[in-house]
């Protein structure tokens, strides 16, 4: 009876600790994609005029979106950084500074001289800090899916599910980024922009104290105990899977390409070209990412039922298809056709981006975890993600067309589907043995 009373005991707090661990990993990923979100919002609307301003309108943009890819450019860096020291002292600890890295970062952007005060030094720290937020968001993804998914079952379970968690912080940072614009930005349109990035710093404080009270995982501690960890987990990684950190770079291409282009290039193409009112456009967007506070844990669900590889090429086809009506909407330039295109564009993408944490993830054993899936997941960033709203600035001031837009998002879809089949599923091994050693 007294056993009995025990391991209820002991499952009652691994619930709690579950529990926690969810949220603490969808705080600290909304946090970070809130600050990473803000910058690049404000790089398509207000940072050329304020930093690089030119006399060609598209130069200007140019420049600040550069900027702005320079962000996706450090993020691999950073996820062989905290990789790294996520793999030697733990998830926890190396969370903890990504948190803090990224708030202060954010909030320095918020106190940065314009071109008019200082010239182009402020677009040299702007650049700076940038990069900085590029290696704090490198190494969190990463450390938040494993707090996620290694503190629930080892086996089956709702690992899909918990991994989609640290996704769900992405559409909140989008929603709290567009809206701290909205509201701040009217206020003054030369220091009213400054107040969301400074009010990252209480965010993140609020974020520290969250995961403070976060133990460690049990998949990481079982590495402690069994002393089996890396000396240089990085470069072993890249050995042993550098398959699974390609494929999983190129699994994302079908989905962070075209996000990027439905969440920061729609701004300039919206109002530039179709000429509608940002606020109106930023209301689109907002309304999209409320879409996916539900879409993408449901998304994540369905994987534990339908298995993560079959359900993440439905979605990389189905981006193909969609490339294709997504353009023809938004040019009839009817107000109705173009919210629906924006809003509908939000479930489609997270077909893949709701499974797509655990199934990389998955791809990894526990004592490389933390440095193979962020090198992976970051990859992409330099490929897809990044260069995504500087070539369809290209392609549409090369040809003059939305088609040609299409066309690159509907090839970056079939990369998908050629990825996710090459990348094994092991949605049902046990993620606290490690793969090299398990039986046959």
């Amino acid at each position: 009876m007294a056993e009995d009373q025990r391991l209820d005991a002991t499952d009652q707090q691994k619930r709690r600790q579950v529990v926690r661990a969810v949220i603490a990993s969808a705080v600290g990923t909304s946090i970070e994609w809130y600050d990473f979100f803000l910058y690049g919002f404000a790089a398509s609307t207000i940072f050329a005029e304020l930093f690089f301003p030119t006399n060609d309108p598209t130069t200007g943009l140019l420049l600040a979106l550069g900027t702005y890819f320079g962000g996706f450019a450090a993020r691999p860096i950073g996820a062989a950084i905290f990789g790294h020291y996520g793999d030697r002292i733990g998830r926890k600890a190396t969370l903890i500074i990504t948190l803090m890295t990224m708030g202060v970062a954010t909030a320095l952007v918020g106190l940065v001289p314009t071109y008019a005060q200082i010239g182009i030094w402020g677009g040299i720290l702007l650049t700076l800090l940038r990069l900085l937020q590029g290696i704090s968001v490198g190494g969190e993804w990463g450390g938040s899916v494993l707090l996620a998914t290694e503190w629930g079952k080892t086996r089956g379970g709702r690992r899909g599910f918990l991994g989609s968690w640290p996704q769900f912080g992405v559409p909140v940072g989008l929603v709290l980024g567009y809206l701290a614009l909205q509201i701040f930005q009217p206020l003054d349109p030369y220091w009213g922009w400054r107040i969301p990035f400074l009010l990252s710093i209480v965010m993140a404080a609020v974020g520290l104290y969250i995961r403070l009270g976060i133990l460690e995982t049990p998949v990481f501690t079982k590495v402690l105990r069994e002393n089996k960890v890396e000396r240089v987990p990085v470069r072993q990684v890249i050995v042993k899977n550098w398959r699974e950190i390609v494929l999983s770079a190129l699994l994302r291409t079908g989905q962070q390409a075209p996000f990027y282009i439905f969440t920061v290039f729609i701004l300039t193409y919206a109002t530039r070209t179709l000429g509608f009112e940002a606020s109106d456009v930023y209301l689109y967007v907002i309304v999209a990412g409320v879409v996916s506070l539900v879409t993408v844990p449901f998304w994540g669900y369905i994987s534990d039922l339908v298995g993560r590889r079959r359900l993440y090429i439905i979605g990389a086809a189905t981006m193909v298809v969609w490339s294709f009506i997504y353009w023809p909407l938004l040019d009839t330039r009817v107000p109705a056709l173009v919210f629906l295109a924006i809003v509908a564009a939000a479930p489609i993408h997270d077909i893949q981006y709701g499974p797509q944490a655990t199934f990389i993830a998955e791809s990894f054993t526990g004592r490389l975890r933390y440095s193979g899936a962020s090198l992976g997941y970051q990859l992409a960033s330099v490929t897809a993600g990044g260069p995504a709203p500087l070539i369809a600035v290209w392609l549409y001031a090369t040809y003059e067309s939305s088609f040609a837009i299409a066309v690159y998002m509907a090839i970056c879809g079939l990369i998908s589907v050629a990825a996710a089949y090459a990348l094994k599923d092991r949605s049902h091994m046990d993620y606290a043995v490690e793969y090299d050693e398990a039986a046959p």
